[in-house]
């Protein structure tokens, strides 16, 4: 782990120790996550198009985070003086730690490409073509195929003569162009840009030359432009000399306060479109540019310095995610097959089943259908009278809101509260939210400044004349397409006091004016903080009077300092404490006199870890709740969030299975701030790999049992 300097007024890290905070600085802790993720692309173990994927996740991952956290700090630094003394970190010195970190990182992308993956796709008869290596019998097909399918789509942006900043677009590829006239030897070189028409075409272009069927000839876009170049200018007169690839990332954060009038939706809309104008903070470049080319183009394009990044012949991995599928099984994980719940795999209605017993499912594990399945019968079911949802991140097609959709048709009451403050997800929110208006849902948005990121369902049904409520409350969003690469946890319930409680965070939700008690569920900004610390403060004082305390606690990120200094004084009271977090971690663990109880690992590996589980021991009366907020600031005091409680002891044990495996994961977990011996004798276990053997173990049993 890496510390920047000095935090101000937290703890001097060249002073002895003397109890006070430690803070890592969050923008440090992502980039040592978006490292994890890149030692997967680096093992050689893990298979060759899986690599490829962790690259273009990594590359991904590097895109946003320049887009809103390097942004956010090139803001603080336009603070005054006295307006940064309150600031924990210098945002002068994280931008300089940062931008160390992403160029050696940047640097290791190219080298696991070029000097790893790409050898080793060509042993598999993969062969990623560069132009300068295509046999000269190949450059008539590949010439023609650029003439039809690629050159209607390209217009140069001349820029040699241009006297003005030239409009790059956030996140887009260019093709920097170096000419020089045909017939003036002398003149000065021209300069011209061509945007890479990435949304209309694909990256990847598998070509067949009619050789041996078993090979794969794969060419960037890039690539067959750069072979068709000479057709794009030599009507201009003009040679080409070179062309490298760059990239301008923005800053892509909104200002939704400077857009007056109108309601959120329309002020969004305004935004969006002031967004394509950001500042930049992130410019990659092929570094064989030449260097006058490089200075020409940073200076129209009003980069600085500590902008800039060097990259090489490609940049956009982030694109390597539409690699093509090559039908080769063997360079992938091999397709596993969900676990069943027999419980839910009847014939009859979900609405029986879930009212004689709570029904909990973990994704990917587990299918989603049974989700989309809820939602279909509670569409077309005569006795449901409404449907009350939140969505945050809604899936481009979208199952969740067709059968939103279908149950307004079949005369359903339908409440749709969707979250358009979603970041980058905003345009595809409004798109969904217009088409649930025109279907006659009634739609709701957030408050400014306030999201809406619970993840929760609510159906209302009229059985023997009374109404009766089901809720599925969930970890994860409502979108199929994630839930098969996103690990979330779901709990499908009819539980009365839930259920009733679920009906008054939609009240809240709809009137936040009021007031309202929640006993079961822990609802932001209503008291999930103080619960939370409630429950931390009950296993330190049984600690501190001899008795066992123990948490242990799973959640995307880690900043929130009050729960970070709360956690260092549980583990200074004698609480063993243990923490799987996937990405930002502020907490230091294992420094003596403060945080020696506390073990953090991070795991990393096929699937993307989502959930968040909190368990707290209560003396052996386990306490475990799912939740969508981590222990960020913002989920706890900004945005609407919930916790809600396991209250099956079996539900309970098998959640504490699946935590205590994930501990023991010595294949694809790091552990924070320790240093591990070079190898050990114990078993490996792959946590993911065996989840599947402990839900069909489950399974197995619970099926005994029923006969």
């Amino acid at each position: 782990m890496h510390l920047i300097g000095k935090p101000k007024g937290v703890f001097n890290f060249d002073a002895p120790f003397t109890g006070k905070d430690l803070i890592l600085n969050r923008e440090i802790s992502w980039l040592e996550f978006n490292d994890r993720v890149l030692q997967e692309a680096e093992n050689p173990e893990v298979p060759l198009l899986e690599r490829i994927k962790f690259l273009a996740i990594c590359s991904s991952n590097l895109d946003e985070f320049f887009r809103v956290r390097v942004a956010a700090q090139q803001r603080l630094m336009e603070l005054k003086p006295r307006e940064r003394k309150s600031i924990l970190f210098d945002p002068e010195e994280v931008l300089e730690r940062i931008q160390q970190s992403v160029i050696r990182m940047q640097s290791r992308l190219e080298q696991v490409f070029y000097k790893e993956i790409k050898p080793d796709l060509a042993a598999e008869q993969v062969f990623l073509h560069h132009p300068e290596q295509i046999p000269a019998a190949w450059l008539s097909k590949l010439t023609e195929l650029f003439s039809l399918k690629v050159l209607p789509f390209l217009t140069p942006l001349m820029i040699s003569k241009a006297h003005h900043a030239v409009p790059l677009k956030d996140a887009f590829l260019y093709l920097a162009i170096r000419m020089k006239s045909v017939n003036q030897a002398d003149a000065s070189p021209e300069y011209a840009l061509i945007e890479l028409p990435t949304r209309v075409l694909p990256r990847f272009w598998e070509i067949s030359f009619n050789e041996d069927t078993s090979a794969h000839h794969i060419f960037f876009l890039d690539d067959l432009i750069r072979i068709g170049l000479p057709i794009l200018f030599s009507s201009l007169g003009l040679r080409v000399t070179g062309a490298y690839t760059i990239k301008l990332t923005r800053d892509q954060e909104l200002d939704l306060e400077g857009e007056e009038g109108g309601d959120l939706a329309d002020r969004m809309s305004r935004s969006l479109k002031n967004r394509k104008r950001g500042d930049p903070v992130r410019f990659i470049y092929d570094s064989a540019m030449p260097l006058d080319m490089l200075q020409f183009l940073v200076r129209h394009l009003s980069v600085g310095k500590s902008n800039l990044i060097p990259g090489g012949t490609y940049h956009n991995f982030s694109q390597f995610s539409d690699f093509p599928e090559l039908n080769r099984p063997d360079l992938r994980y091999p397709s596993p097959l969900s676990v069943p719940c027999p419980e839910l795999d009847g014939e009859g209605l979900l609405f029986d089943v879930i009212r004689g017993a709570d029904q909990l499912l973990h994704h990917p594990y587990q299918s989603y259908d049974y989700v989309l399945r809820f939602l279909r019968e509670a569409a077309i079911d005569p006795h449901v009278r409404s449907i009350r949802i939140t969505l945050y991140r809604v899936a481009r097609i979208s199952s969740v809101v067709n059968s939103l959709i279908t149950a307004t048709m079949n005369g359903k009451k339908v409440t749709a509260v969707i979250e358009i403050q979603a970041r980058f997800d905003e345009e595809n929110n409004l798109y969904w939210a217009e088409r649930l208006k025109d279907a006659g849902a009634r739609v709701i948005f957030g408050e400014l400044g306030t999201k809406i990121h619970a993840k929760v369902c609510l159906v209302t049904r009229v059985e023997h004349g009374r109404p009766v409520r089901y809720a599925h409350m969930a970890t994860g969003n409502y979108n199929r397409q994630t839930a098969r690469l996103y690990a979330d946890d779901g709990l499908l319930t009819a539980n009365k006091s839930l259920t009733a409680e679920v009906f008054r965070l939609f009240r809240l939700i709809e009137n936040p004016i009021g007031s309202f008690i929640f006993r079961r569920l822990l609802v932001a900004p209503v008291h999930i903080r103080k619960q939370f610390e409630a429950l931390i403060f009950d296993e330190m004082q049984r600690a501190r009077s001899g008795k066992v305390g123990f948490i242990m606690l799973k959640m995307n990120s880690l900043t929130d300092e009050r729960m970070i200094r709360l956690l260092y004084e549980a583990s200074r009271s004698g609480v063993e404490i243990r923490l799987i977090i996937r990405g930002m971690c502020s907490l230091i663990p294992g420094v003596p006199g403060m945080s020696e109880r506390i073990e953090v690992i991070s795991i990393v590996d096929r699937f993307l870890e989502h959930s968040r589980i909190y368990w707290f021991g209560h003396g052996g009366r386990d306490q475990i709740y799912l939740s969508s907020a981590d222990w960020m600031n913002r989920n706890l005091s900004r945005r609407i969030e919930m916790a809600f409680p396991i209250i099956n002891p079996q539900q309970k044990q098998r959640l504490k299975k699946m935590l205590l495996l994930q501990w023991s994961d010595n294949v694809k977990s790091r552990r924070l701030n320790a240093v591990e011996p070079p190898f050990d004798d114990r078993p490996l276990v792959r946590a993911q790999f065996e989840m599947f053997d402990l839900l069909r173990s489950e399974m197995t049993e619970r099926i005994r049992e029923a006969q």
